[in-house]
């Protein structure tokens, strides 16, 4: 079966997906667009911006308390944001909120995302990447590189939607690209929408 290039075109318009992806499913669905659609998103690759100006205004709260003997009780909520309360009830999004409050009490994120790291926060890092690197012996004209693969370094770290999801078994990747994938498998706007972490003993 022959594709065309307008009906590519037209598929990319509506989901955002790429081109051989957006190919791929009309090749599969013999030209349907709903169910070409349908195949992307339960391959989770259409694109959750094409949602970007939906509200969503229902979701759920993860929760997650972790004991260690002789170590810090770490507690963690998390809200998990969607559009309709189909979607927030089902079990895969409430499961999903769950994993995700895990792997903030395991990874002890600092920032929701990269925008919310105080400008003070990130030019003292910065700085002291720059002192580390002079003390080091590192000309000048390396530094400056020195400071941007580091501070990449510190997003990873620091920043949720920047870290790699803690459990391999469920997903490989960013915790953000969980999230887009999720997205474009239930058909609606989701996203992060706050958290909280707190320890308390030692």
């Amino acid at each position: 079966m022959t594709i065309s290039a307008s009906d590519v075109k037209k598929l990319r318009d509506m989901t955002g997906a790429g081109m051989m992806d957006a190919k791929k499913a009309l090749t599969e669905s013999n030209s349907d667009f709903d169910a070409a659609v349908k195949y992307l998103r339960e391959k989770g690759l259409a694109d959750s911006k094409k949602r970007a100006d939906k509200e969503a205004n229902q979701g759920t709260i993860g929760d997650y308390i972790h004991y260690q003997q002789d170590r810090a009780v770490s507690g963690v909520l998390v809200e998990l944001a969607c559009e309709t309360d189909f979607v927030a009830k089902s079990e895969e999004f409430k499961d999903s909120a769950k994993q995700i409050a895990m792997h903030i009490a395991a990874m002890k994120p600092n920032y929701l995302n990269i925008e919310d790291i105080p400008d003070s926060k990130l030019a003292e890092e910065k700085e002291i990447i720059a002192k580390q690197s002079e003390n080091e012996g590192k000309p000048a004209d390396v530094i400056e590189k020195i400071v941007e693969g580091r501070i990449t370094s510190f997003y990873k770290d620091n920043v949720l939607n920047e870290q790699i999801f803690c459990n391999p078994e469920i997903y490989e990747g960013k915790v953000s690209t969980m999230i887009e994938e999720m997205s474009g498998k239930l058909g609606e706007k989701i996203f992060i929408k706050q958290f909280s972490r707190v320890e308390v003993g030692s």
